[in-house]
C-alpha cells in the first residue's frame, strides 16, 4: 500500500529523531515524498511536457505543507481551457487512476481558474480550500494565477459570508465538542482544533483580523504534533485522541504522561477557541458600520451596558477606581447570556485592580449573582479566564486550570467541572436556606485536586482562605469549609455503606456536628457534583439512597432516634416462607423504571451470592446493591440492578435464569469470561485493586467491613463472591458502586466458624484482590 510505504519511508529518513522535532520533521519528509511521487505521476500523465497550460495544484494539508500520516490528498487539475474535453479527461484519468490503484484517499476536481472561482463563490468550503492552493507540477504561472485570484475574491466577499461562516463553525462545535476541557478531543474538528486555526488564517487573509500570534502558532504546532503521532500509532486516519493511545503519544512527544499532555492540549484548544469566538464577533459588526448603522446601547448595571449583542463598559466607567466593576460585567454577561466585548476584557485586564480582602458586600453580592446565573456562567468564566481576570479573582484557580480528571467517569477537566457544578447548583438553590454558600461551595469543592494529598482536606483549607478573602462571616467560613471537606460524605456513605444501620446514620450526623444547614447544603452539592461529572452519574437509584440517608439523619438530629427499617418487605418475607415450605429456590422479580429488584430465597445448603451475581451479569445487569437476610430459617438475597444498556430483561426469563444458576450451582466463570471478551469489556488501563478494612462501621463484634476499589468488569461481583466463599467469609450485605471504568464495592463480612483475626483478613484480602485482577 503506497500510503503506508510513504509513511515508512518518511520515518526512515528521520532516523533517530524523536519528540516534537521528530513529528515536525516527519511532516516535512512526507510533503517532500508526496510531491516527488505526484510529480512523477504528473509527468507520466504528460503534465508539463506534452500538455501545456495544465497544472496540478494541491490544497488542504499538502497545500499548506502540513500533511500528517495517512491523510487524504486534496488535488485540483487546473487547465486554461485551451485543450478539448477528451484530452483533459485523458490527462485526469492518467493522473487519478494510479492514485486510486494505490488506495490513496483522494478529493479531486478538474477545473479552469474561472470554474474554480465560480464554485468558490457558491461553496464556502471550496473558497476556504483554495486559500491553501499550491503548485505541484505543470504550468506554475497558471497555478499562481488561480491562487492569487482565489485570495482576491475571498478578500472581496469574505465580509458578506461571515454569517454563513459563523453558523457553520458553531454547528461543527455542537457536533464535535471542544478540545479544551475534553477527555478525548477531536484534534481537527472540535472547537479549538486545527479547523479553527484554518479559519483564523482565512479571516486574516481577508484582512479582517490580524495574523495569529505566537501563542496560536504554538497551539497549532502542538495539535499537529499530536495528530501526527496519533496517526503513526494507529496506522490509519483518525483524529480523536483516545485514552488508549495518549500515554504512548505523550512519551513520544517528551511529556511526562498523558495527563500533562492533556493539560497542554486543553490550554491550546481554549486559546484557539477563544480567538475564533472573538474574531467572529469582532468582524460581525463590520457590515453594520459599512452602512452607517451603530449598535444600540442599553444600561445593564452601574458602569455596564449592552452594546449591540455584547456586554461592554459604559462611557465614563473607570475600572481602576471601581474594584467591583469586573464582577458586575461578568454577572451581567452571565445573567443575560451575552458575551463580554473583547475591548471591555482588554480594558479590565489592563486596569482593573485586585479586590482587597475582605471584599466589600456589593462585590460579594455580584459574585453570588454570577455563580448563580446558570448556563451563562460558563462563557462568562471562560472569557475572564482566557484574559487572566478569573485568576485575579481566584488566584487558587491556576492549580486546577486545564487539569485533566484522573477518574474516567469525569467528562470535563477539573476547572470546567467546577464551573459546571455551579451551573447545576443554580437550579437547586430552593433546596437550601443558604443559596449563596451552595454556589460558592460548588465552585470550590474540588479546588484541592492536582496535588499529592487528600483533595478534600487541602480543598477545605483553600476554601477557608477564599471565604475570608471574599468577606464571609466566620460562621459562614466554617460552613463553606465543611462543605468542601465533606462533599463526598453523603454519596460515599449512601453508596458504600449499609444506611439501615443506626451506627452509619449516627456517624454522618456526628461528622457534620448535627448541623441541619450543612446537611441540606451537602445534599444539594452531592446532586450538583454528580450532574456535573458526566452522563449517568446521577441516577434515580443514587438519588433515592442519598434522600433516604438524609431523611434518617434529620430524624436523628430532631432527637427522634432511628428505628431500623424492616429489611424485607411483605412479598420478600412470603417468598422466604414459600422457599422453606417447598425446600426449593424461589425468585421474585419486580421492576421500577430501569431498575430491577430481584429477591431470591434459598433452602439451606445452597450458596446464594455468587451464582446469583453471575446469572445477573450474564443477563447484562449491573448490580448496585445486594443484601442477605435470614427469614423463616432460609437465606434471602435482595439485589438491585439495572441493565448495562437498554431495558431490563423479561421478569419471567430472569426468574428462570437466576433460579437455575442458584439451584444447579454451576461454575459461571468461563461463561462470564466469554461474555467479557465478546463485549471487549476489559478496561483500557486497569486500576490496581486495593482492599481496605473498616472495623468500626458494622454492627456485631465479629462483623467487619471490606471495601474493594478496582477496575470494573463483567462478573466482578461473582468473582469476588466466589473468592469470599473460598475463604469461609459470610457476606451479610454488599453495596456496589460503579464509577465509569472503576468501582467501589463494600462487603460486611463475618468468618464462618472463626474470628476475624489478622491471618483470616490477609487471606480474604489476597483472594479478593486476585479475583478483581482476574487471577482467580
Amino acid at each position: 500500500m503506497i500510503v503506508g510505504e510513504l509513511v515508512a519511508a518518511a520515518e526512515r529518513l528521520l532516523g533517530s529523531k524523536h519528540g516534537r522535532l521528530g513529528a515536525s520533521a516527519l511532516r516535512v519528509a512526507l510533503v517532500d515524498l508526496y510531491e516527488f511521487w505526484l510529480g512523477k505521476g504528473a509527468a507520466a500523465a504528460g503534465i508539463g511536457t506534452e500538455h501545456s497550460s495544465v497544472a496540478l495544484v494541491a490544497v488542504g494539508g499538502l497545500g499548506r505543507k502540513e500533511l500528517v500520516p495517512y491523510s487524504d490528498l486534496d488535488l485540483v487539475l487546473v487547465h486554461a481551457g485551451k485543450s478539448g474535453a477528451t484530452e483533459i479527461n485523458d490527462i485526469a484519468d492518467a493522473l487519478w487512476y494510479p492514485l486510486w490503484d494505490a488506495r490513496v484517499g483522494l478529493d479531486h476536481s478538474v477545473r479552469t481558474p474561472a470554474e474554480a472561482l465560480s464554485v468558490a463563490r457558491d461553496d464556502l468550503r471550496t473558497a476556504l480550500g483554495l486559500l491553501d492552493a499550491r503548485h505541484i507540477a505543470g504550468d506554475a504561472e497558471l497555478a499562481a494565477d488561480l491562487a492569487r485570484s482565489a485570495r482576491e475574491q475571498w478578500q472581496r466577499t469574505a465580509r458578506k459570508r461571515l454569517g454563513e461562516l459563523g453558523e457553520s463553525v458553531r454547528e461543527r462545535w455542537r457536533r464535535t465538542g471542544e478540545i479544551g476541557q475534553s477527555a478525548e478531543p477531536d484534534l481537527k474538528h472540535a472547537g479549538g482544533g486545527l479547523r479553527d486555526l484554518g479559519l483564523l488564517n482565512a479571516l486574516s487573509a481577508a484582512q479582517l483580523i490580524d495574523r495569529p500570534g505566537e501563542e496560536l502558532r504554538q497551539a497549532k504546532r502542538l495539535l499537529l504534533d499530536v495528530r501526527t503521532e496519533l496517526r503513526l500509532e494507529l496506522r490509519r486516519d483518525r483524529d480523536v485522541l483516545g485514552v488508549a493511545q495518549a500515554d504512548k503519544i505523550a512519551g513520544n512527544l517528551g511529556f511526562d504522561d498523558r495527563f500533562v499532555l492533556a493539560r497542554e492540549l486543553s490550554a491550546a484548544g481554549r486559546a484557539v477557541r477563544f480567538a475564533v469566538d472573538v474574531a467572529l464577533r469582532s468582524t460581525a459588526d463590520g457590515p453594520k458600520r459599512a452602512f452607517g448603522l451603530r449598535p444600540s446601547r442599553k444600561p445593564l448595571d452601574e458602569g455596564v451596558v449592552q452594546h449591540g449583542s455584547e456586554v461592554a463598559l459604559a462611557k465614563g466607567a473607570m475600572p481602576a477606581k471601581d474594584p467591583a466593576l469586573l464582577l458586575r460585567v461578568a454577572a451581567a454577561a452571565a445573567r443575560t447570556g451575552r458575551p463580554i466585548a473583547y475591548s471591555a476584557l482588554r480594558t479590565l485586564a489592563d486596569s482593573a485592580p485586585e479586590l482587597r480582602a475582605p471584599w466589600p458586600a456589593d462585590a460579594r453580592q455580584e459574585l453570588t449573582v454570577l455563580l448563580g446565573a446558570g448556563d451563562g456562567l460558563i462563557d462568562a468564566v471562560e472569557a475572564l479566564d482566557n484574559t487572566g481576570l478569573w485568576a485575579r479573582l481566584f488566584p487558587e484557580w491556576g492549580a486546577v486550570r486545564d487539569l485533566p480528571p484522573r477518574e474516567p467517569v469525569h467528562r470535563w477537566t477539573v476547572d470546567r467541572h467546577l464551573v459546571q457544578a455551579c451551573v447545576e447548583a443554580a437550579s437547586l438553590v430552593t433546596m437550601v436556606s443558604r443559596p449563596d454558600l451552595l454556589v460558592l461551595g460548588a465552585l470550590l469543592h474540588d479546588i484541592g485536586k492536582g496535588r499529592d494529598t487528600d483533595h478534600s482536606v487541602l480543598g477545605a483549607k483553600i476554601a477557608a482562605e477564599v471565604g475570608r478573602r471574599v468577606g464571609l462571616a466566620e460562621p459562614d467560613v466554617a460552613l463553606i469549609t465543611a462543605m468542601v471537606r465533606h462533599h463526598l460524605l453523603l454519596p460515599h456513605t449512601a453508596l458504600r455503606r449499609d444506611i439501615s444501620e443506626p451506627e452509619t446514620v449516627q456517624r454522618v450526623v456526628s461528622t457534620i456536628d448535627g448541623d441541619p444547614v450543612l446537611l441540606e447544603l451537602l445534599h444539594a452539592l452531592a446532586k450538583a457534583d454528580s450532574l456535573a461529572t458526566g452522563p449517568g452519574v446521577w441516577t434515580e437509584w443514587k438519588a433515592g439512597l442519598i434522600d433516604e440517608l438524609v431523611s434518617r439523619c434529620r430524624e436523628v438530629m430532631r432527637g427522634n432516634g432511628f428505628i431500623r427499617p424492616e429489611p424485607l418487605d411483605a412479598g420478600q418475607r412470603a417468598l422466604a416462607e414459600a422457599a422453606k415450605a417447598s425446600a426449593k429456590t424461589e425468585v421474585l422479580v419486580t421492576s421500577e423504571g430501569n431498575v430491577a429488584t430481584i429477591a431470591i430465597a434459598v433452602p439451606p445448603g445452597l450458596e446464594l451470592l455468587a451464582p446469583a451475581a453471575g446469572a445477573l451479569a450474564l443477563q447484562s445487569l449491573e448490580v448496585h446493591e445486594a443484601t442477605l437476610h435470614i427469614h423463616a430459617g432460609v437465606w434471602v438475597g435482595v439485589f438491585s440492578a439495572s441493565p448495562r444498556f437498554g431495558r431490563p430483561p423479561d421478569p419471567a426469563l430472569l426468574r428462570e435464569k437466576v433460579g437455575r444458576a442458584v439451584n444447579e450451582q454451576v461454575p459461571l466463570a468461563d461463561k462470564l469470561a466469554s461474555k467479557e471478551r465478546d463485549y471487549g469489556d476489559q478496561p483500557v488501563a486497569p486500576a490496581v485493586p486495593k482492599a481496605l478494612w473498616f472495623d468500626d462501621e458494622t454492627q456485631g463484634a465479629d462483623t467487619v467491613l471490606l471495601e474493594l476499589r478496582a477496575g470494573d468488569r463483567i462478573g466482578l461481583l461473582y468473582r469476588v463472591a466466589e473468592a469470599l466463599r473460598s475463604c469461609d467469609a459470610e457476606v451479610r450485605w454488599a453495596r456496589v458502586s460503579t464509577l465509569g471504568a472503576s468501582c467501589v464495592d463494600s462487603f460486611a463480612l463475618r468468618p464462618r466458624g472463626g474470628r476475624a483475626d489478622v491471618e483470616w483478613r490477609r487471606g480474604v484480602e489476597k483472594a479478593v484482590v486476585a479475583a478483581a485482577q482476574g487471577d482467580s
